[in-house]
């Protein structure tokens, strides 16, 4: 939720920044009007209800003829309190809904344009010359299915196209990466969270995910939504509440299974664990002052390569840009691993500054130095998931369809340091 005070006062502020995103302003100029609307309205019915005090206070001392009077007049005025507190309330509500669909301001330092106009910040390690070694690397679902890891043929008789069964090392790397990343985080004060996997209207929008683009799958009765990330019910976890960020950043890390529709991708990454419909994801959250914001967001970047230069992978990262942002954030910085058969970096994790804009869907404050309600602010990163299998399995792959695991997780696959096909 944009701030009302900022809108009123600096239109243009949020019509350029919807530009840097690609969108329409026009929707500024009808939250504006709904914003007068709804301030005009307000102003009636409170300027009517204190008339209607006032009267009460006469018709108590008042006697004969004015008594009669002002008792009809009360009469009327208590229908036009209630006509005038059902516009306010309807006038309310109108400017709720048209403001909650203006997504939040970008930052100046992001890059300006659509999904390819990213900035690379850096690139960390080398991509394998498999050339030079002298093989063809095999993709992650030959390998997967070499080493008894996954199972995509029997995920689709089970539940559909993009669903599948990780299987024997499969499961085990995929609850080692979790692990250590759990691990990870609780060094770094987070509080690990195993979170629910439905949540309510409010919270789910209160994030931002209910969009006209949304990915959600949802149930009707009672009506809650499948989260497609624990950001979804870390960030309702504090809702309508007043946190003490004064010592610092309030910190968890979710553990979760994730859902997605991935409307609108199909025939896109079909192969594979790359895109599909559920998951398992660790995901840091933080709540924090907004002064503080910037810095945590550079914190979150830096444990998300730190856990992936324990994967022992080739990867860079952007500074996503203005069109390619989320409705909730800010600023978004993508760290993106090297997957050898594509010959192309692909996304792993996901950092994002949402400032303030969901805590005030969600009405989560903090107290200022002078003991003020604000809103805080709400970030996200990414600390390990499913896909990270796809860079790990190719990267390190051998000639004979073994693969080497990274040091860090031998200890979860029984010490191993070679996965064999099995069979072997």
């Amino acid at each position: 939720m944009i701030d009302a005070k900022l809108l009123r006062e600096n239109p243009d502020v949020v019509r350029a920044s919807l530009t840097k995103r690609g969108e329409s302003t026009d929707l500024v100029d009808q939250v504006l009007a709904a914003d007068g609307d709804r301030r005009s309205s307000i102003a009636a019915f409170e300027s009517l209800r204190a008339e209607q005090k006032g009267l009460g206070k006469q018709v108590a001392q008042a006697k004969g003829d004015e008594r009669t009077a002002l008792l009809e007049r009360t009469k009327a005025l208590a229908a036009e309190v209630k006509a005038t507190e059902a516009a306010a309330t309807e006038a309310e509500s109108r400017f709720d809904a048209l403001a909650e669909k203006l997504p939040n301001l970008v930052a100046d330092e992001a890059p300006v344009g659509g999904e390819k106009d990213f900035t690379v910040l850096e690139e960390i390690g080398k991509p394998r010359d498999f050339e030079a070694e002298g093989f063809q690397p095999r993709d992650h679902l030959e390998l997967g299915e070499l080493l008894g890891a996954i199972d995509m043929e029997r995920g689709a008789k089970v539940s559909g196209a993009r669903f599948y069964f990780l299987k024997g090392v499969g499961a085990l790397l995929q609850l080692g990466m979790l692990q250590l990343a759990i691990a990870q985080a609780v060094e770094n004060g987070f509080t690990p969270m195993i979170t629910p996997s439905l949540v309510k209207p409010e919270v789910m929008g209160g994030t931002g995910y209910l969009s006209a683009h949304d990915d959600v799958y949802r149930l009707e009765e009672p009506e809650l939504y499948l989260v497609g990330t624990s950001e979804v019910p870390l960030a309702g976890y504090h809702m309508d509440e007043i946190l003490d960020v004064s010592n610092g950043p309030i910190r968890y890390a979710g553990w979760s299974s994730c859902y997605r529709r991935e409307a609108g991708s199909y025939g896109k990454d079909t192969r594979g664990i790359i895109r599909v419909h559920q998951f398992d994801k660790v995901e840091m959250f933080s709540y924090c002052s907004l002064e503080e914001a910037a810095a945590e967001h550079q914190r979150l970047l830096g444990w998300e390569k730190e856990m992936l230069d324990k994967m022992e992978l080739a990867y860079r990262v952007i500074d996503t840009a203005t069109g390619d942002l989320g409705a909730s954030a800010y600023r978004k910085f993508d760290c993106e691993a090297w997957v050898p058969t594509q010959g192309a970096y692909r996304e792993l994790t996901s950092t994002s500054n949402c400032t303030d804009f969901q805590a005030r869907r969600l009405n989560i404050r903090h107290r200022d130095a002078d003991g003020k309600p604000r809103p805080v602010a709400t970030l996200n990163g990414t600390l390990a998931t499913t896909r990270w299998l796809v860079a790990i399995l190719e990267t390190h792959q051998q000639a004979d369809g073994s693969v080497r695991v990274p040091a860090a997780l031998r200890p979860y696959v029984g010490g191993r340091e070679v996965l064999e096909p099995v069979g072997r």
